[in-house]
C-alpha cells in the first residue's frame, strides 16, 4: 500500500509508529492518566452543557450563542482526537499507531485546531459588533453571515489540515518509528525525516503566521475599538457587562493563542520535545476543559439559563 514506507538501508517497511509520550516518566504516567481521565470528562460535560444550553433556552439563540455552541462543538472533537489514545498508551506498555491512524489523526487534530484559531477571531468580530455597533446588530450579524463565517473557519481550517498533512508525508521517514510526542503532530514527524527539512519548517512557519497571527491582529484591533466604545458608556453596569463578555472571550483567546503560538512558531533550534508535550497538553486539553467553565462562570445569561433547566424552571414557552 502507499503507506508503506520502505527503509532503504535494510527493506523493511514502515506501517506504523511508536508514540512515546511520557514514557521516559512511568510514575508521571500514572498521575497523568488520572488527572486526564477527568479534565477529559470535564470537558464532555461541560461543552456538551454548552451545546444543550443554546439549543434549549431562546435567550441564548443569538450570533453569540452560536458561535460558542461551534467552539464547543470543535473543542469535543479536538479532545476526543488525542485523549482517548493518550488514556490508553498511559495505562498499557503498547504504544503503537498504524500509519492510517497517525494520518487521520494529524489531520484531524490539525483541522480542529487550525479552525479554532479562525473562529476566535470571528467571535472578535461578533463582540465588536455588539459593543460597536449595537443598533445594526442584528442586521450586521444575520443567520446567514453567522453560517457563512462559521462554514469559512472550517473550510480553511481544514484545507490548511490537507496541506500540511500531504506534504509532511511526502518527507522520506527512512524507517524511523518513533515519535517523541504523544500523538502525530508536525513538528514531531519532521525529526524523523532523513532530509533536508528546512523547506517543510519554513512553509509551516509562514502558514502558521497567517492562521495564528493574523487572527490575534484581528482580534487586538477589535478589542481596541471595544475598550474605547465601552469606556464611553456612562453607566457603570453596562461597563460591567460589557467587560464581562467580553472578558471571557479574551481569557480563551489568551490561553489558546499563547500556548500554540509558542509550539508552532519557535525556531526549531529552539524547541525543546519535553517543553513541547506539556504545551501541547495544554493547548490540546486544559484549553477545551476550562472554555465552558471560562463562559459559563462569568456569563449571566449561561448561568440563568442553567438554573432554568437544571433546577426544573425551563419553560419551552
Amino acid at each position: 500500500m502507499w503507506y508503506e514506507r520502505m527503509d532503504p538501508k535494510n527493506g523493511s517497511s514502515l506501517t506504523g509508529f511508536i508514540l512515546l509520550g511520557f514514557s521516559d516518566r512511568p510514575q508521571l504516567e500514572r498521575v497523568l492518566f488520572v488527572v486526564l481521565l477527568i479534565f477529559y470528562l470535564l470537558t464532555l460535560l461541560g461543552n456538551t452543557t454548552i451545546i444543550a444550553l443554546s439549543r434549549l433556552d431562546p435567550h441564548l439563540q443569538t450570533p453569540m450563542y452560536f458561535f460558542l455552541s461551534n467552539l464547543s462543538f470543535l473543542d469535543l472533537c479536538y479532545t476526543t482526537s488525542t485523549v482517548p489514545q493518550l488514556l490508553v498508551h498511559l495505562r498499557g506498555a503498547d504504544k503503537s499507531i498504524s500509519f492510517a491512524a497517525c494520518v487521520a489523526q494529524l489531520f484531524i487534530a490539525l483541522g480542529l485546531g487550525s479552525t479554532e484559531c479562525i473562529l476566535l477571531g470571528v467571535m472578535a468580530f461578533d463582540r465588536y459588533a455588539a459593543v460597536c455597533r449595537p443598533l445594526h446588530y442584528t442586521v450586521i450579524m444575520h443567520p446567514r453571515l453567522c453560517a457563512l463565517m462559521a462554514s469559512a473557519s472550517w473550510f480553511i481550517g481544514f484545507a490548511n489540515s490537507s496541506l500540511q498533512t500531504v506534504l509532511i508525508f511526502l518527507v522520506p521517514l527512512c524507517g524511523r518509528n518513533k515519535i517523541d510526542h504523544f500523538f502525530c503532530d508536525v513538528p514531531p514527524l519532521l525529526k524523523l525525516a532523513c532530509v533536508d527539512t528546512t523547506v517543510n519548517e519554513s512553509e509551516l512557519f509562514f502558514v502558521s503566521v497567517i492562521i495564528l497571527l493574523i487572527p490575534v491582529a484581528l482580534i487586538t484591533l477589535s478589542y481596541g475599538r471595544i475598550v474605547r466604545a465601552v469606556l464611553r458608556i456612562k453607566s457603570a453596569s453596562g461597563q460591567r457587562k460589557a467587560f464581562g463578555t467580553c472578558g471571557s472571550h479574551l481569557t480563551v483567546v489568551s490561553l489558546f493563542y499563547g500556548t500554540a503560538i509558542y509550539a508552532y512558531l519557535q525556531p526549531s533550534n529552539n524547541y525543546s520535545q519535553d517543553q513541547g508535550k506539556f504545551i501541547s497538553l495544554f493547548y490540546t486539553i486544559v484549553t477545551p476543559m476550562v472554555n465552558p467553565f471560562i463562559y459559563t462562570l462569568r456569563n449571566r445569561d449561561v448561568t440563568g439559563a442553567m438554573r432554568k433547566v437544571f433546577c426544573g424552571g425551563y419553560d419551552s414557552r
